[in-house]
């Protein structure tokens, strides 16, 4: 069974649900049969890779709310990662265009790190102090803790066509599939959960998926010449 992610690393409620999201396939009997991708999305895709601002500052702005609301916001971000056993600095981040971050995503699934790489960047951004925008050595230095090849890593970061067709088709789906927000959840391409839901929704998601998986019809059954584990059959001769 396939699980597919669609998430920003800009966004505190991806950081959380995918710590939900874990919580409950662990807990998943049928664990290591799932398949897990993430997708990109990009909250604020219109972003100049160089228009970096406090994340409190773009708060109040955006939501036309005061920084006092905006620090209280933070607060009750910080206490929920904390339930989940996650580091969350509420004072002094900042906020930027993560489409880099995607087009690495997209080099480090191609050589099995993807999950490893979009945690080490949930971190960087969400409880490290130095900040993950417009800083390619910030960037270099997090993928390569992640395993991926610092050469590969520098060539897609030097020409910013790298996975911008993978990235952008990832929108492109995602709003095809009505999403219209991060985190979004799609089991087998038949359910979708929307939001940084409890763990147990997602427990409730997984075996319901799992359980309505349809069977593989035959069209023809057996008859035919066909190669398995004891070999090849071999046809009599005339």
């Amino acid at each position: 069974m396939r699980v597919e992610i669609w998430s920003d690393i800009a966004c505190p409620w991806c950081y959380v649900g995918k710590a939900r999201f874990e919580k409950a396939l662990a807990a998943f009997p049928h664990r290591d049969e799932v398949e897990v991708v993430h997708r990109s999305f990009e909250l604020d895709p219109g972003r100049a890779k160089d228009d970096v601002q406090p994340v409190l500052t773009m708060l109040a702005k955006k939501y036309g709310m005061s920084e006092a609301q905006a620090r209280a916001g933070e607060d009750n971000l910080a206490a929920q990662a904390a339930a989940e056993g996650l580091e969350y600095r509420t004072r002094d981040r900042d906020h930027g265009n993560t489409f880099d971050m995607h087009r690495l995503l997209h080099l480090a699934r191609e050589q099995g790190r993807q999950d490893e790489l979009i945690q080490r960047l949930y971190r960087a951004n969400f409880a490290e102090e130095q900040s993950v925008f417009n800083d390619d050595e910030r960037l270099v230095g997090i993928a390569v803790g992640a395993g991926l090849d610092e050469a590969e890593v520098r060539k897609v970061l030097a020409d910013p066509g790298a996975y911008a067709d993978e990235v952008r088709a990832d929108e492109r789906e995602a709003a095809q599939l009505g999403a219209n927000g991060v985190p979004f959840f799609v089991l087998d391409r038949k359910y979708g959960v929307s939001g940084a839901q409890p763990a147990e929704v997602f427990e409730r998601a997984l075996t319901q998926a799992w359980g309505e998986r349809s069977p593989l019809t035959l069209i023809e059954d057996g008859g035919a010449d066909a190669c398995g584990p004891d070999g090849c059959a071999v046809p009599p001769r005339g």
